[in-house]
């Protein structure tokens, strides 16, 4: 049998992207199509919307991570604006988001603000390596259930952290992080809760609901956190404010400084940091990919996660929180009519005039207000409708629903996602492996053929096929770890009166390394029975990874198609009859 020698050329590739291309800025982006007056105003009328939802959240998302209220202003400021500078979503908004509230508040309980800063800053180098690396696009892999169920395990926290500010409870002890640990304390200390308190929380939430209801383009939150704000100051009410709590807001932004930064303490926070990129990554993309449905275009996630990671390290240099891009803010920016990133930087800028201009009258919001600006944020972070879809899909989508949004409340939300996307990972293995079949050819009828001088390369091979020497073995599906012990136990039964081996792989698009081990042993053990083994219809790719594990001459040989194999083999056999 002649030796056929393959190309170990992968086969040919689209032009690849300048780097430069890649991380271009959508601003430049924009800036190069032409920007226009009409399209400033947008931007500006966009940008002012922007700002006006992201005062109240950003301030009630930082107390709630135990930061100040002055430093979530200062994340939406500087993380804002970087994020719009580089990246690579035209309506992306950045700024501090409630899910990082859980994992923020704990590490400032355990390395306190200094660490929570410094903890940012890593996160920042991180992303950056991420983006730099294009690791951004494998992102999207991970699944639909393990999203969903952090996201509600999240909310469900947000919520219990805000239990004693919406009550106005007195608690005996220091309120415990852990759920299970907090809600004893919580139900203990309900004698001691404040009917003032209830009473503004509870106008909050309503205030905000009927805004959204008769008048959805008001900026609901805002109107809610004026009002009570206003009757707090008006009427000197007994309740906790930002003034009384925090000493109100500067009214400038404070000089970029570093924290300090040791071996030790970069080694303890390196779970931290870890954790905040890959919250900050999943976060940041699924809000890019709600901006590309909103509006048709595309994101480049790789230059989105390198302007992420500037904006977390930008937004520490200035002792501000986690920076990432907000589902809630980035819709409203499009709904607002923006045109590009530009809206990000002017909301940026207005918040940065609040700040010089009003931020004494931020003293007087009471925090049972934000409590209930939270509940809401909790509320809605949950997608109901999805949850409910997913335990009804499948088993095993709900097993990985549950499985996270378990871990989420009563273990670690980083914890939570790699246990989600391991059990993930199993079920599509296992889904995969069932989609790999393998069937022995030998067909009864040969079909009509038309009288040709030269066949077809394609063509069938006629009563060779029939010829019980010859067996055929036809994979189908990605062969791989998955699929490679059945389909090996089914290649090994070979009776003794087959006189050549061809495994055909017209129908297999990819081969792990596993699988192709496996080949690797069958055609050593073929050998030893003095059995030739023709691999037919391997593309470059398949034959390529297939060579590279040695599944070379004199172990195999590679024909283009099966029609050739059987010529091939039938040529060897009628050699041996001579």
């Amino acid at each position: 049998m002649t030796e056929t020698t393959p190309k170990q050329t992968p086969p040919d590739l689209p032009g690849t992207p300048a780097l430069g291309e890649l991380f271009l800025p959508k601003l430049i982006t924009v800036l190069r199509e032409g920007y226009t007056l009409a399209h400033l105003r947008s931007d500006a009328i966009a940008g002012l919307t922007v700002a006006i939802v992201a005062l109240p959240l950003s301030m009630a998302i930082a107390i709630a991570a135990g930061a100040s209220p002055a430093q979530g202003i200062i994340t939406a400021i500087i993380g804002g604006f970087f994020v719009s500078l580089l990246g690579g979503s035209r309506f992306q908004i950045g700024g501090p988001a409630g899910a990082f509230i859980v994992l923020m508040a704990t590490t400032a309980q355990t390395f306190g603000m200094d660490g929570l800063i410094l903890a940012t800053m890593m996160a920042g180098v991180i992303l950056m390596g991420i983006g730099f690396l294009k690791l951004g696009t494998y992102i999207k892999f991970i699944p639909y259930p393990v999203t969903v169920g952090f996201t509600a395990g999240i909310a469900v926290i947000i919520f219990a952290s805000q239990i004693k500010e919406l009550l106005g409870l007195t608690l005996s002890i220091g309120e415990p992080g852990p759920l299970l640990e907090k809600l004893p304390v919580l139900w203990h200390a309900l004698p001691t809760m404040d009917a003032l308190t209830v009473t503004v929380s509870a106008a909050t939430v309503l205030v905000i609901i009927g805004v959204r209801h008769w008048r959805p383009q008001w900026p609901g939150m805002l109107i809610a956190v004026a009002l009570a704000a206003g009757a707090t100051a008006a009427f000197n009410l007994p309740l906790e404010t930002i003034g009384s709590r925090f000493g109100g807001i500067p009214s400038s932004l404070p000089w970029p400084s570093m924290p300090a930064i040791s071996l030790t303490r970069l080694t303890e926070l390196l779970p931290a940091a870890i954790a905040f990129a890959l919250l900050g990554s999943i976060e940041s993309l699924l809000s890019a990919v709600v901006a590309d449905g909103m509006t048709g275009r595309h994101h480049r996630s790789n230059s989105e996660l390198v302007a992420q990671g500037v904006a977390n390290i930008g937004s520490a240099l200035f002792g501000g929180i986690c920076v990432t891009g907000t589902i809630a803010r980035t819709a409203t920016n499009v709904r607002a009519g923006a045109h590009g990133p530009v809206a990000g930087i002017l909301h940026a800028g207005f918040l940065l005039l609040f700040i010089l201009i009003a931020a004494p009258l931020a003293s007087f919001i009471p925090l049972a207000c934000l409590a209930g600006v939270l509940a809401l944020v909790a509320w809605n972070m949950v997608e109901k409708r999805a949850f409910m879809i997913l335990l009804r899909a499948s088993r095993a989508d709900a097993l990985i629903l549950l499985a996270t949004f378990g871990l989420t409340i009563f273990r670690d939300l980083t914890e939570a996602i790699v246990v989600g996307f391991a059990i993930g990972s199993v079920v599509f293995i296992h889904r995969m492996s069932q989609t790999t079949a393998i069937e022995s050819w030998t067909p009864f009828v040969d079909e009509d053929q038309p009288d040709r001088i030269t066949a077809p390369a394609d063509a069938k091979a006629g009563p060779a096929e029939q010829d019980a020497e010859i067996l055929v073995y036809r994979i189908s599906g990605a062969f791989f770890f998955g699929a490679a012990a059945s389909i090996g136990s089914v290649l090994e039964r070979i009776a003794d009166t087959h006189r050549v081996l061809i495994i055909d792989f017209a129908a297999v698009p990819f081969v792990d390394s596993t699988a192709a081990h496996m080949i690797l042993g069958l055609t050593h053990r073929a050998r030893k029975r003095g059995l030739p083994v023709i691999i037919s219809g391997a593309s470059k790719i398949v034959q390529h990874k297939l060579v590279a594990l040695e599944i070379t001459a004199p172990l195999v040989s590679y024909e283009p198609g099966l029609a050739q194999a059987m010529r091939a083999a039938r040529a060897w056999i009628d050699a041996r009859h001579e």
